[in-house]
């Protein structure tokens, strides 16, 4: 199966990429409590590379259950990725936090800073890069116009999101800091980030359905 088609479903719409190919467009929904259990075993699936490029080191499985378990989410946004047969293959956390003076970029109240993971199965369709701009939208229609990723530098994936959002990069010790000044809110952004998420629970209520339809199938053949 070509990865492409892990998102392929009745509402799909396509875009074009730099080299003027087509790919999925990738909808991206705000999770809850209830996608708590499913986001820690996306974690569990991320191999030791992939854990210490997200996390900054190799947590062992008790940790990543810990910092699952930790996500507040009346306080932080997470947007996660859904794929056809309804497996969260990637999550964009959004932890926001009050200004202290590290902080110099910015005179509003909050900050926020983004982190990012997805499956293998997942790359090179841009998931990463939908989940940050989800995110971008997301401050800026709640007062918050600096965006902060942190990352080690040698996480090509994560430079590449933020040399493509035009974020400035600091380097120090193998580690980088990038941030991203955003434009306040306006009509049309408070519209976009609206339809991307009934876009996105549309597509989701379909394969939750799907999903489903085919496991009450798969008893009623069985009983047979």
């Amino acid at each position: 199966m070509n990865s492409s088609d892990l998102f392929q479903n009745p509402l799909r719409r396509w875009g074009r990429d730099k080299d003027g190919k087509r790919r999925p467009t990738v909808p991206v929904k705000e999770l809850r409590e209830r996608d708590r259990r499913r986001m820690l075993r996306h974690f569990m699936e991320l191999e030791d590379s992939d854990r210490l490029l997200r996390f900054g080191s190799v947590l062992p499985d008790e940790q990543v259950e810990a910092y699952v378990k930790r996500i507040d989410f009346s306080r932080d946004m997470v947007f996660g990725v859904y794929n056809r047969v309804f497996r969260l293959v990637a999550v964009g956390h959004l932890a926001f936090a009050p200004r202290d003076e590290k902080n110099s970029a910015t005179e509003k109240e909050r900050v926020a800073e983004f982190g990012v993971s997805v499956n293998k199965s997942a790359r090179g369709l841009g998931v990463g890069s939908r989940l940050f701009e989800r995110a971008a939208i997301h401050c800026r229609n709640n007062d918050v116009d600096t965006l902060y990723m942190h990352c080690l530098s040698s996480n090509k994936t994560m430079m590449h999101i933020a040399k493509k959002a035009g974020m400035e990069i600091h380097r120090d010790y193998g580690e980088a800091d990038a941030y991203l000044k955003l434009l306040p809110a306006d009509p049309a952004s408070m519209l976009q980030e609206a339809l991307h998420e009934q876009f996105a629970v549309l597509d989701y209520t379909l394969k939750a359905n799907k999903r489903i339809a085919s496991k009450w199938l798969g008893r009623l053949f069985r009983r047979k």
